[in-house]
């Protein structure tokens, strides 16, 4: 059995008028995530970790922001089909470990509702996906509130 490792990152802006989807749920918070899709900065990192373990390119080439058949789709959907590419290649997903950096909302009490999505979403079980949360302390994009970022690694195999 062949494995391979996978990094992932996305960051988006902070809007008004925008729902905020972290792990496909939606959270409570007076902005949202600026994008195409849904904006999830958490699943997009964990589809770029994914195809970068895979070597498949990344969630730009597949699921382009000038296609607007992805305008406003849940990133989920991205998630899902990103996994079912790594499957027909032969890969298995063996555990994605995530973290969101965000001065808010707090994600504490929505992170058992990320790792169910995103694992039903990779067919995997729960217990392979970790979420975890961070804030800057005040520094950078994030510390000022102007956007999220989110990192993933992914571990694969090969059947």
């Amino acid at each position: 059995m062949t494995q391979r490792v996978g990094m992932g990152f996305d960051v988006h802006k902070l809007a008004s008028g925008r729902k905020m989807v972290l792990g496909g749920v939606e959270i409570a918070h007076p902005k949202g995530l600026m994008g195409h899709s849904d904006a999830d900065a958490l699943v997009h990192a964990v589809c770029d970790a994914l195809l970068g373990a895979a070597a498949l390119g990344d969630i730009g080439v597949h699921f382009p922001d000038s296609d607007e058949r992805y305008r406003g789709i849940s990133s989920l959907m991205f998630l899902s089909e990103t996994a079912r590419m790594l499957h027909e290649e032969g890969y298995t997903i063996l555990n994605v470990d995530t973290t969101v950096a965000a001065e808010a909302p707090k994600l504490a009490p929505y992170r058992d509702e990320m790792r169910q999505n995103m694992a039903e979403a990779m067919g995997i079980n729960k217990g392979a996906v970790s979420v975890k949360a961070t804030t800057t302390e005040g520094m950078s994009f994030v510390g000022r509130a102007e956007g999220i970022a989110a990192w993933a690694v992914a571990l694969i195999s090969k059947r």
